[in-house]
């Protein structure tokens, strides 16, 4: 791994994990310091970064992207289109037996369970389900949605009964990929998406004095 790429790895993983916060100020020479990395290898993690939305440019320096509950809203209605359009496609398919890897990753989470692993699992749900259509664009699609998700999905992650409204929704859409019934799967499946949205919004914009009050940045557009 390149020093760009390392950089960028743990880059990514403090931002995603909120050890860096949205609307947290960046410097080419803290990232230097804090990595042991020369100039231009920092350059090149940032922009990648920029590219995909998770900082942006302030002045001579760098901003993580605040959370913007404008951009959850688009994002839920593109992940509609492309994760049911992937869900229907692996209904048809004949052999259907890695639905039960997919549970299985469900079900190894309990009260035990760190809420980083359950943030994780959460994703993982969405993106393998996607990459069981055989459609490497859906597949690039759904997991590159998610990914923009993330920060605003470790905030969520903090409500059980959210978690366990969201495992349940998950075991009830896999019944009907099982089942082959790709009408059922594609309403079950656009209904989570639809109902997580309305709720993670809500609950950013309700709290979003006290998500400031811990120096996170969260805009309305």
């Amino acid at each position: 791994m390149s020093q760009m790429q390392s950089v960028e790895r743990q880059l990514r993983e403090m931002i995603l994990g909120l050890e860096i916060g949205p609307g947290e100020r960046l410097t080419e020479r803290w990232i230097e310091s804090r990595f042991a990395a020369s100039r231009t290898p920092v350059r090149a993690a940032l922009l990648r970064l920029e590219t995909e939305g998770l900082i942006c440019r302030d002045g001579r320096g760098w901003t993580v992207s605040p959370i913007n509950l404008a951009e959850l809203e688009q994002i839920a209605v593109y992940r509609e289109a492309v994760e049911v359009a992937a869900i229907r496609i692996t209904c048809a398919l004949e052999d259907k037996s890695a639905v039960d890897l997919i549970e299985a990753m469900l079900d190894s989470c309990d009260a035990a369970t760190a809420r980083e692993e359950w943030h994780r699992v959460g994703m993982d749900f969405h993106i393998e389900l996607a990459r069981l259509s055989g459609n490497d664009f859906l597949f690039r699609a759904v997991r590159d949605a998610m990914t923009r998700l993330s920060r605003a999905r470790w905030l969520e992650v903090r409500d059980e009964a959210a978690l366990g409204r969201a495992w349940a929704e998950h075991h009830s859409v896999l019944a009907a990929v099982r089942a082959g019934d790709a009408d059922e799967a594609a309403r079950l499946l656009s209904t989570h998406i639809v109902g997580s949205r309305d709720r993670l919004v809500t609950s950013l914009r309700d709290d979003r004095r006290g998500l400031r009050a811990r120096g996170f940045a969260v805009v309305a557009a």
